[in-house]
C-alpha cells in the first residue's frame, strides 16, 4: 500500500529544501518511503549539478553588466564673502593671558582660533594667511590689539600654531574679513 506521504516528500523536496527531508523520512519508517525520497533526492541533486557545457547555449541569456550605484556628494556650503583684504605683520599671544577675559568678556583658553583686533568688530571671522609658507586659518575677532608697532592682528596662541608662526613670533600675513 503506498503511503499519502509520499507526494507531500517529493513536493517538499522542489519547494521547502533539503533541511526538511530528513526530519520527514524519519517520520515516515517504510523502506518504499525512503527509497522514493533518496531517488528523488538524488535526482534534484544531479538536476542542481548540470555542467554549463550540457544547456543549450541560446537558452542562456547574456548577462549585461549592472553600473554601481553612484553616491550623491552633499552640497557643499558655499564659501563665505571676502569683505575687504589687507596685508600686515601678525604677533601671537598667549600663555601669559589663559584665564583672563578679553575685552569682548570671553575667558581666553589655549588652543582657540581668536584674534585681537583694533577696529573690527566682535565676532568679525577672518581668514588669516600667513604669506611666508602660505597656511591659512579663520579666527574670530574677541578681543582688541595689537598696541606694538605697526602690526595689524594679534592672534591667539590656537591659531598661530595653526599658521606656524609660534617659534618667529610674528610673520607677514594677509587678512581676509569674510561675511
Amino acid at each position: 500500500m503506498r503511503s499519502p506521504f509520499i507526494p507531500l516528500v517529493v513536493a517538499g523536496l522542489t519547494t521547502a529544501g533539503a533541511v526538511v527531508l530528513p526530519v520527514l523520512a524519519r517520520e515516515l519508517e517504510p523502506e518504499s518511503v525512503r527509497e522514493s525520497v533518496d531517488l528523488a533526492l538524488n535526482s534534484a541533486i544531479e538536476a542542481e549539478t548540470l555542467p554549463a557545457e550540457s544547456l543549450p547555449s541560446e537558452s542562456l541569456p547574456e548577462a549585461e553588466p549592472v553600473p554601481a550605484p553612484v553616491k550623491a556628494e552633499p552640497p557643499k556650503p558655499p564659501a563665505p564673502a571676502v569683505v575687504s583684504v589687507s596685508t600686515g605683520q601678525a604677533s601671537w599671544y598667549g600663555p601669559g593671558f589663559f584665564g583672563n577675559r578679553t575685552a569682548s568678556g570671553e575667558v581666553l583658553r589655549p588652543g582657540t582660533l581668536t584674534a585681537a583686533h583694533r577696529t573690527l568688530p566682535f565676532g568679525t571671522k577672518v581668514r588669516v594667511t600667513n604669506l611666508w609658507n602660505g597656511r591659512s586659518a579663520v579666527v574670530r575677532i574677541n578681543d582688541r590689539g595689537p598696541f606694538h608697532g605697526a602690526r595689524v592682528i594679534d592672534l591667539a596662541h590656537g591659531a598661530a600654531n595653526q599658521l606656524g608662526l609660534v617659534a618667529s613670533g610674528v610673520a607677514k600675513v594677509k587678512l581676509e574679513v569674510l561675511r
